[in-house]
C-alpha cells in the first residue's frame, strides 16, 4: 500500500448535481487528490454558481447543463465529456431531491418525481458511462445512497423507496460490471449540515434545540451533524485504487446512527 494509492491525478471525475452541497464537497475532495472535475445542474444559472464556487476554491472545474432524468440528454452530456475533457473514470451519482410528505397525501405524480431523480438517473447516467470505462480497462460508481436505503421515516416513502433501490442498483452494478475492473459501491450520508437543514438546527426562543435537533443529536453516537467535507474523505477512497477490492458496498457515513439503538429515557 503507497499513499500514491489514494492518488486521483489524471482522473476525471463526473459528479452530478454538484453545484453546491454535499455533491460540491466530494468534487472539492477529489479535486485535492488531483482530480479533474466535472458536474451538471438541470439549468445555466446553477452551473454559472457552481463554476464561480469551484473557482473560488481554486478548482478549475467544468460544469454542464444537463437534466439527469433525460436519457437523451445524459448520453449527449457524456459524449461532450468524452471529446472536452476525456473519458469519465469516476462517476458520483449525487444529484437527488425529497418531498417529505405523508404516504397517503402523496400524489402519485410526486413519488414518481422522486423515483425518477434518485433512482432511474443513476440507472441513466451509470449506463452512459459504462462502455467507456469496459473499454478503459476500469471505472468507479458512487452512489449517493442515504440511512434511508435501510431505514423508514415519516414523510419520505418515495424518497426510501428510491435509496432502496439504488442500494440494489449499487449491488447489481458490482454483480454484473465487476467482471471488467469496475467497482460501484455506494455512501450513506447521515444527517449533514447544510443550507437546507439550517432550519431544524436554529436555536428556539427560549434557548433550547429545535426538536428535531435534539432528536437527531440523542440518536447519532457522535452527538453533532455532520459537516459535508467529512464524505470527501470515503468518496476518495472508493474513487481510488486502494479500493480496488471494494465493490457492491455501501458506506454508511452518518457518525453511527444504524449501530445505535439510542439513549435510554431518563
Amino acid at each position: 500500500m503507497k499513499l500514491d494509492d489514494f492518488s486521483l491525478k489524471g482522473k476525471v471525475c463526473l459528479v452530478t448535481g454538484a453545484s453546491y452541497g454535499i455533491g460540491f464537497a466530494i468534487a472539492s475532495g477529489m479535486a485535492g487528490c488531483g482530480a479533474t472535475i466535472v458536474f451538471n445542474d438541470i439549468k445555466q444559472e446553477l452551473v454559472d454558481k457552481g463554476i464561480a464556487a469551484y473557482k473560488e476554491a481554486g478548482i478549475d472545474a467544468h460544469g454542464y447543463v444537463c437534466n439527469v432524468c433525460d436519457e437523451d440528454a445524459v448520453q449527449a452530456m457524456v459524449k461532450k465529456i468524452e471529446e472536452e475533457v476525456g473519458v469519465i473514470d469516476v462517476l458520483v451519482n449525487n444529484a437527488g431531491i425529497i418531498k417529505r410528505i405523508p404516504m397517503i397525501e402523496m400524489a402519485a405524480s410526486d413519488f414518481r418525481a422522486v423515483i425518477d431523480v434518485d433512482l432511474n438517473a443513476p440507472f441513466i447516467v451509470s449506463k452512459a458511462v459504462i462502455p467507456s470505462m469496459i473499454k478503459k480497462g476500469h471505472g468507479k460508481i458512487i452512489n449517493i445512497c442515504s440511512m434511508m436505503s435501510e431505514l423508514g421515516r415519516e414523510t419520505v416513502s418515495a424518497y426510501a423507496a428510491a435509496k432502496g433501490g439504488l442500494k440494489m442498483l449499487t449491488r447489481n452494478i458490482c454483480s454484473e460490471y465487476g467482471k471488467y475492473n469496475i467497482q460501484c459501491n455506494g455512501i450513506g450520508p447521515g444527517y449533514i449540515v447544510t443550507p437546507q437543514t439550517a432550519p431544524l438546527r436554529e436555536r428556539q426562543p427560549d434557548g433550547s434545540r429545535h426538536p428535531f435537533d435534539a432528536f437527531i443529536v440523542a440518536k447519532t453516537p457522535a452527538e453533532r451533524w455532520l459537516e459535508p467535507s467529512e464524505l470527501a474523505g470515503p468518496a476518495v477512497f472508493l474513487a481510488s485504487e486502494a479500493s480496488n477490492a471494494v465493490n457492491g458496498h455501501i458506506l454508511y457515513v452518518d457518525g453511527g446512527i444504524l449501530a445505535y439503538i439510542g439513549k435510554q429515557p431518563e
